[in-house]
């Protein structure tokens, strides 16, 4: 992964298949900050398709974050439609013919380090443009 997110320590992955339920194999945490990676592994390929993120900074430096945090964010945020991941992932799969979403995520925002999570999404997305010309083909816009 990027060099820009060695750096942050609290950190996780879980695998997700068409036939799992995202609320029970998400294990982000329900209080964290941060920024979450999206993979399609297909073999021994793993192609980036999305890069996400929740939190906002305050300009006194406090975190405002939604309840249920990077978790809510993964399971319930809207994508592809106004309906919560947990449903959308599923049917793009299958769109996609993508047998296994690897999703990797950081907290970018706790008491150890004070990274924004829109920024460092920023950076993410940065990189993968300068590299790819695009961004990953599950992040419309940025």
């Amino acid at each position: 992964m990027s060099k820009e997110l060695k750096k942050f320590k609290v950190s996780n992955s879980f695998t997700f298949t068409i036939e799992d339920s995202l609320e029970q194999v998400c294990n982000a945490p329900e209080g964290g900050a941060g920024i979450f990676v999206v993979y399609a592994v297909e073999s021994d390929a793993k192609e980036l398709i999305m890069v996400g993120s929740t939190g906002t900074v305050q300009n006194d430096g406090t975190l405002k974050s939604k309840n249920g945090g990077l978790y809510d964010k993964i399971v319930n945020g809207h994508q592809f439609a106004k309906t919560g991941r947990k449903y959308s992932w599923p049917a793009q799969m299958k769109l996609e013919s993508i047998e296994t979403l690897e999703v990797v995520w950081y907290e970018t925002f706790n008491a150890d380090v004070k990274a924004i999570p829109t920024a460092v999404e920023g950076q993410v997305l940065q990189n993968f443009l300068d590299e790819n010309a695009k961004l990953p083909r599950w992040n419309v816009a940025f």
